[in-house]
């Protein structure tokens, strides 16, 4: 029988009252700016832009160039944004935006920002977005330039509206076509996304804009949300909470935030199109499609066409951006796969990894 006393487990030292003190303090202090955090803006949209043409809401931004004029790259590049989202997520924040990228290889870089409708403007369809507005830009950014060609990238309805105008207007000088994340084919009903409500039968878009003009953007925003609810409305506060103290984390998502929170409504006309000729007829893609009479057929799109897609996209599923390669007269066409969702592969935190690199090496042999 042995005499080793068996080992008795000490009792870890209690903290004394001035370090619980302590502790209370900074879970207060946490506390308070988790819940500053998600009331307040971030500085967004730091790059220096010239404002250069406006219609109605719109306004074309020309970006200050970094580099000499003998470096730049000679087409210039015009960025399309969506028009129910505000297109500042392309330069969110100092050290983390697409815009300064661009800007840093040599890009004579435009932004378009089709700005707030007003009740004015419920009537603003495609039409007059691919037809009066974009056209007009191109003008604006061929006579600042000089250049008889030009580079778009367009992204979610920006990418719809760049491709109904490259089809519609194929010899305006457009050289290269970037889509990002582009909802253009509805074809599988059940591939999630909207697509799974808007092309139900009992929906009806028409109610909507009946009841509002402009489709509220709160609508929109909850609608997305709800795609993946426990992500949305739980886990990304949780991953805030989890990096409060991680001022790189705090910053990125204050600034997404911030991005998000900016929620501006969708003209009744064209939300009207989008769910009827789009989600439910698939109107492009099968070749129906007309805009003040023009029929677009996407056989007229020439320009060479880089397709980006999301591979976890839940807003814009991999399936209704796919088939554009198929059915474009492109010659010269390519597309990127990317791991993240609509727009994280854009704006997360591996985009100057994962997508910037991989577009900016497509786009600058063809923009000498």
């Amino acid at each position: 029988m042995s005499n080793e006393a068996t080992p008795v487990d000490v009792p870890a030292r209690m903290p004394t009252f001035l370090e619980l003190c302590a502790g209370w303090h900074k879970t207060l202090s946490n506390l308070e700016k988790f819940n500053r955090l998600l009331v307040t803006n971030a500085k967004i949209a730091q790059t220096p832009k010239e404002l250069v043409w406006t219609l109605n809401k719109a306004k074309l931004y020309r970006y200050v160039p970094v580099v000499p004029e003998n470096e730049r790259k000679r087409i210039p590049l015009l960025m399309v944004f969506a028009i129910m989202n505000r297109p500042y997520v392309l330069d969110l924040r100092p050290g983390h935006s697409f815009t300064e990228y661009m800007l840093r290889h040599g890009y004579d870089l435009f932004l378009l920002d089709w700005g707030i409708p007003g009740p004015e403007d419920a009537n603003m369809s495609f039409d007059e977005y691919a037809l009066n507005y974009l056209p007009r830009v191109v003008r604006k950014v061929k006579s600042i330039t000089g250049s008889d060609e030009f580079s778009i990238l367009g992204w979610c309805l920006g990418a719809l509206i760049s491709t109904m105008y490259s089809a519609l207007r194929a010899n305006d000088g457009l050289k290269n076509l970037i889509l990002l994340t582009a909802p253009l084919d509805f074809s599988d009903k059940t591939a999630g996304g909207f697509a799974r409500w808007s092309s139900n039968e009992k929906f009806n878009p028409d109610t909507v804009v009946s009841q509002f003009g402009n489709v509220p953007g709160e609508m929109i925003d909850t609608g997305a949300k709800m795609l993946r609810p426990v992500e949305n409305f739980i886990g990304n506060y949780v991953m805030l909470w989890d990096n409060i103290e991680n001022p790189g984390a705090v910053d990125a998502w204050h600034a997404m935030n911030t991005w998000v929170r900016d929620i501006i409504p969708l003209p009744g006309a064209a939300y009207q199109q989008l769910i009827n000729d789009m989600y439910k007829q698939n109107r492009l893609m099968e070749g129906t499609m007309q805009l003040r009479g023009e029929t677009i057929d996407l056989k007229n799109l020439r320009a060479n066409l880089l397709n980006v897609i999301a591979e976890s996209d839940h807003i814009t599923p991999a399936c209704q951006s796919e088939r554009i390669l198929d059915v474009t007269g492109s010659e010269d066409k390519d597309v990127l796969r990317v791991r993240g969702g609509h727009i994280g592969i854009m704006a997360g935190r591996g985009a100057e990894k994962n997508t910037w690199p991989h577009i900016e090496s497509w786009l600058a042999p063809r923009s000498v």
